[in-house]
């Protein structure tokens, strides 16, 4: 890992995400990229040449010098921080320069509060993973001893999961983390165990990863809900991160496409990333 990029409002969630990405970084040697999306207004834009340019280059000036505080902390001492000002205003863009920077994973901070689906459907931070090409880690709290040594993949070895099983694989498998796969059974759509084992090992067997130790340790989990059975098993593995696969054509309401049950869910503290299809 080489590049990590930071999308921020200078908000505390993205202090949030900038102080996780900088314990990534110093475990890495990676550089992080420092992104603000500046959004000037078509107003703005429209405006004649010369207003335009000296407007343009006014909130550039304030946009360095928020950097310059926002980027004054302890944490941040020896890693090398690249900063960027775009005027974008569409989040699906920031994919594009993760692309530019060559970046290996974006980080960013989420308002979300009540659960997997409120963190994501229909919120800028679901934007930007629905779009992104690259792993997003999602940060929604403060915390103070980040570590991705003990990883819980959820998957429903849906076939068209593959691929980002694969990367997510070989991702925390470079960073010698411990891969946990669950998978959540409902009693909405219910499964035999038979029928679960010998849907994960095509899943495998299509993967290439059949004969590695991932399909012995699969858990098969049960719960009332998809989403509660993720926070609940990642809580007894004690993992440090929740990682999901997702369809970037529908983002993750595809992967939330059951009635998840609101009251029964308590938002997570975990962070959670993504892998797209």
């Amino acid at each position: 890992m080489k590049k990590i990029l930071i999308p921020i409002d200078f908000s505390r969630h993205s202090e949030y995400a900038l102080e996780v990405a900088a314990t990534i970084a110093k475990k890495n040697s990676a550089t992080l990229v420092v992104l603000h999306m500046m959004g000037l207004s078509e107003a703005v834009l429209t405006k004649d040449e010369s207003q335009e340019m000296f407007e343009a280059i006014y909130y550039m000036k304030l946009a360095e010098k928020r950097f310059n505080d926002f980027l004054d902390k302890d944490y941040l001492k020896g890693i090398v921080v690249e900063t960027t000002v775009q005027n974008y205003k569409e989040f699906h863009e920031i994919n594009n320069v993760a692309q530019d920077f060559e970046a290996d994973l974006i980080v960013m901070g989420s308002h979300g509060a009540s659960g997997l689906k409120e963190v994501f459907v229909g919120s800028n931070t679901e934007k930007v993973v629905r779009t992104s090409n690259i792993p997003v880690l999602v940060v929604k709290n403060a915390m103070d001893h980040f570590e991705m040594n003990k990883v819980v993949f959820a998957c429903d070895f849906n076939m068209d999961f593959i691929e980002p099983f694969k990367k997510a694989w070989n991702f925390f498998k470079n960073l010698d983390a411990e891969f946990q796969v669950v998978f959540i059974n409902t009693p909405e759509k219910f499964m035999t165990t038979q029928a679960m084992e010998e849907k994960a090992f095509k899943f495998m067997l299509y993967s290439g990863l059949e004969n590695s130790d991932i399909f012995e340790n699969i858990v098969y989990y049960c719960d009332y809900n998809l989403e509660q059975g993720i926070y609940s098993f990642a809580n007894k593995f004690n993992a440090d991160l929740i990682v999901i696969p997702t369809h970037g054509r529908r983002g993750l309401a595809h992967f939330f496409s059951e009635n998840v049950g609101e009251a029964l869910v308590n938002h997570s503290d975990l962070p959670i990333m993504t892998f797209k299809v």
